[in-house]
């Protein structure tokens, strides 16, 4: 084939370090726009930004031109040290080590843009780590709950 294409939608989740109440407004907004930034810079076309207090989701498509972990990696470093600027508040203001990050059949991007926009509705019934359990459940991904919640 003469030319790459590549079409790899991820559902990418991570939580702030132990999981502390830190994103709000006015700020909440904010950081989803500029973590949408980052994806673009990195030539990742976002679909949707959205999380809730403890947790950030982000779906897109994931370039050809860089490594999953590289993508993480700037999007946490540029938007951690974003965060602290917004004042004495935020001054602690950490991602956790880990992340997760789910591809998405093409068919299912639209009902994951949804569901990342209800993600406030959607926590008033569940909290982030049984949201996270079923991910690890539906996507049938083994894991280690004993290294799980550590940050």
């Amino acid at each position: 084939m003469g030319q790459s294409l590549v079409q790899n939608y991820l559902h990418i989740v991570f939580a702030t370090k132990h999981r502390e109440k830190l994103i709000y407004p006015p700020y909440e907004d904010q950081l989803y726009a500029y973590l949408g930034m980052i994806c673009k810079n990195q030539d990742c076309p976002v679909l949707a930004v959205g999380g809730y207090q403890d947790h950030i989701h982000i779906l897109c498509r994931l370039s050809k031109n860089i490594a999953l972990s590289d993508l993480i990696r700037e999007l946490k470093t540029n938007s951690s040290k974003w965060m602290k600027a917004r004042g004495d508040a935020l001054q602690n203001f950490r991602w956790q080590n880990g992340f997760g990050a789910f591809s998405i059949d093409y068919r299912d991007v639209d009902p994951v843009i949804q569901y990342i926009k209800h993600q406030h509705q959607h926590h008033r019934k569940r909290d982030f780590r049984k949201e996270l359990l079923d991910f690890f459940e539906n996507y049938d991904l083994d894991y280690n709950e004993e290294y799980l919640w550590r940050d």
